[in-house]
């Protein structure tokens, strides 16, 4: 078990910094990038198809502190794992660890026995073990890999996952670079884990102040005020409540790089450049932009999306975007990776030489909740509620009221929303008023037909919580209290409904299947394997149930689905057999 213990012991050991050299893998580094068709695929092969992954505790530094991480072949994150669609690989997973661990490889289709999740698919490697995975390559894109056992993703366990097209694709490019964007901390996961289930907002210190309230009584009347602190109090929650975790312990890094580090990476003026965006954080969603620079986003987890030119997006935890820049100029560019709570940053540079690098913009005003984030009918609340833009928009219609069970979904629930809204055509928290283009979800379209089959049966549920408790759960359940799997049956076409009763965003991750996200295009809506559910947001998705097996289904804010927000999804009928 890795501990703060461990942890103090692995940092006094390094004493004045006698650090295990090369942490950082070779392609995370920066410098020159991807060429295509003049770079070596990978640094990560022992073979054609043979990976051999070893992990380890290891010393590292990071934004010049040192610590301790689980780390993949020594490295924070692991190497790039670079394959062809349509061959079959093999991975030998050998766990140098004192406990049991494992690999999930995010979004990918595979036979369940090999997906990775201790107690789902396979027991877990146990310490000293190896297991070999082996599957066949069925798809092409951005993905990524990382442990599903307790914490160890928050503590460096994860790495690139990149599929190349058997035919080229459409939209080329002269170089590419891999951004992996992640949270660190240096204190045990653990003990932050135990102290959010005393104290859910301890790490909160951007909660209102006496001086907000006489502002905000200056803008919209004293009473409005009042009313609106007796409100918030009533359901004894915070607009503030942004992120569970914050910059008071994260380090937001960038391929392993802090953002003193200024991990760089080059180009020459006139190159179309790649970047392979992966958001691996434990629990921190990201506004990225590059400041100078338009994006145009080309794919969406993994799969190609019709091209829509943005200046900024949101990235949730699991999420992955490629983009396309161009930077003509002989200068730097600033990526800026702003954690949606105002509250760090992580940052790199895109520069023609080594050793540039941009002005870093300052940090913006920090976002607050509304209580359309509560779900509250806002043509009922009274004026100067809500603290923003109204959120009552609808990209998909109106504002429906809200259906419930008679519990209202039981303790495993503080409250649940009045009335449900379809967020999709909303940029997300701390971009409601930015005057450059954000990226919606309605701006993805496919770019061909997946499956225009509609849908014979309908599921819907509810993502609840009590933050005060610090439970979380689906329909007032955790994932301890539940009988038994969701039953889905072989072949059928599934509409999938979600309803976040909670004021806090859940990025909902399937595996084994895709979820083609009903955004409003018709037969063209994107699949993703993972989607990011708005505060009082009521969003749908058909699954082509064609994975026979065991399939986790949760939310991929880690400490999220360690406190219940996990079930299992069964695909029936299964003979035993490889899918």
């Amino acid at each position: 078990m890795i501990t703060r213990r461990n942890l103090i012991r692995s940092a006094t050991m390094l004493g004045g910094g006698l650090l295990m050299q090369g942490f950082i893998p070779v392609w995370a580094k920066g410098g020159s990038g991807y060429v295509p068709g003049a770079t070596p695929r990978t640094d990560s092969r022992s073979g054609t198809h043979d990976v051999d992954l070893f992990i380890a505790e290891t010393p590292v530094q990071i934004d010049g502190q040192h610590g301790t991480a689980v780390t993949l072949n020594g490295g924070v994150p692991g190497p790039l794992l670079r394959f062809t669609e349509g061959e079959t690989v093999t991975i030998r997973v050998h766990n140098r660890l004192r406990e049991t661990t494992s690999i999930h490889w995010h979004g990918i289709l595979l036979p369940f026995e090999m997906d990775g999740v201790p107690g789902v698919a396979f027991p877990g490697i146990k310490a000293g073990e190896t297991f070999t995975y082996r599957y066949l390559v069925r798809q092409s894109g951005t993905y990524w890999y990382h442990s599903h056992s307790g914490l160890q993703e928050q503590l460096g366990h994860y790495g690139p996952l990149v599929i190349d097209p058997k035919e080229p694709d459409i939209m080329d490019h002269d170089r590419e670079h891999i951004l992996i964007l992640s949270d660190w901390m240096f204190d045990n996961p653990y003990k932050v884990m135990a102290k959010l289930k005393k104290r859910s907002d301890y790490l909160n210190f951007q909660q209102r102040t006496m001086g907000d309230f006489f502002k905000d009584a200056s803008e919209t009347g004293l009473g409005a005020a009042i009313s609106d602190r007796m409100a918030w109090g009533r359901m004894r929650m915070s607009p503030a409540d942004i992120a569970d975790v914050t910059g008071h312990i994260y380090s937001y890094l960038i391929n392993g790089a802090g953002p003193d580090d200024n991990w760089t990476g080059l180009f020459q003026p006139g190159e179309r450049l790649r970047l392979r965006i992966i958001n691996a954080a434990s629990m921190s969603y990201f506004n990225l932009r590059i400041p100078g620079l338009a994006m145009t986003v080309v794919a969406a987890d993994g799969q190609p999306v019709q091209p829509v030119e943005v200046d900024e997006f949101q990235i949730a935890p699991a999420e992955t975007y490629d983009v396309i820049v161009t930077p003509k100029d002989d200068r730097a560019y600033t990526v800026m990776a702003e954690a949606m709570d105002r509250s760090g940053y992580a940052r790199g540079t895109l520069a023609p030489r080594s050793g540039m690098s941009a002005a870093i913009p300052a940090l913006r005003d920090q976002p607050l909740r509304t209580m359309a984030d509560m779900g509250m009918d806002m043509d009922a609340m009274p004026a100067g509620h809500g603290h923003g833009k109204n959120h009552g928009s609808m990209a998909m219609g109106g504002p429906i009221v809200a259906r419930h069970g008679p519990s209202g979904h039981g303790p495993g629930s503080a409250g649940v929303a009045a009335v449900q809204r379809s967020r999709l055509g909303e940029p997300g928290t701390g971009l409601e008023t930015i005057d450059h283009r954000v990226l919606v979800y309605t701006d993805l379209k496919a770019r061909t037909v997946y499956n225009d089959r509609p849908p014979e049966r309908e599921l819907e549920l509810h993502l609840t919580g009590n933050m005060e408790r610090y439970m979380w759960s689906f329909d007032g359940e955790k994932f301890s209290e539940v009988d038994g799997p969701i039953p889905f049956a072989l072949g059928e076409r599934l509409r999938l409904i979600l309803v976040n009763d909670t004021m806090m965003e859940h990025p909902i991750h399937l595996h084994g299947m895709w979820m083609e996200l009903e955004n409003g295009h018709g037969d063209l809506i994107p699949r993703k394997h993972t989607i990011s559910v708005k505060p009082g947001e009521r969003l749908s998705a058909l699954i082509h149930v064609d994975a026979p097996g065991r399939w986790a289904f949760h939310c991929h804010l880690l400490y999220h689905m360690e406190a219940g927000m996990f079930r299992v999804v069964e695909v029936t009928p299964y003979d035993g057999e490889d899918a």
